[in-house]
């Protein structure tokens, strides 16, 4: 009986993940092809009302990009290490932040030309996302 659940449950996530990726607007997954010639496992996931985000990995990296339900690239989130970002950055955080649980690091990249660095760390039971810019500034996003 086990069994007969998990493959049911496989069988609908299949489903509502091709489902997902079917209705992503042609503008989009065309301006992402474009934009991101030859990526590789590419998942799309509808943000909100008018905008698509995609999983995908390219030139070996991990990434993400924002999409507008037009097929305008909004941003492009990049995964990092730590040791990584601007030195600036790494003091700004660890002047303030010093011994906290990293979870993740990313470089995001704006339509607007604009560079600034996330860093999520664990605060208790919750995942808070910060935001600096490659001077250190920690922003609201």
């Amino acid at each position: 009986m086990k069994k007969i659940i998990f493959v049911v449950m496989a069988i609908v996530f299949a489903y509502t993940t091709s489902f997902a990726q079917s209705k992503t607007p042609s503008a989009v997954t065309t301006a992402f092809s474009q934009k991101f010639p030859n990526a590789t496992n590419v998942k799309w996931d509808k943000e909100n009302a008018h905008e698509y985000e995609a999983s995908f990995e390219w030139k070996g990296e991990k990434h993400s990009a924002n999409f507008s339900d037009t097929g305008e690239w909004l941003e492009t989130e990049s995964i990092s290490a730590f040791n990584l970002l601007p030195d600036k950055v790494q003091t700004t955080f660890n002047a303030s932040h010093k011994g906290a649980t990293i979870k993740a690091v990313a470089k995001i990249e704006t339509s607007k030309g604009v560079i600034k660095y996330e860093v999520e760390i664990k605060q208790g039971i919750k995942t808070v996302e910060l935001f600096y810019t490659a001077d250190g500034i920690e922003t609201k996003e």
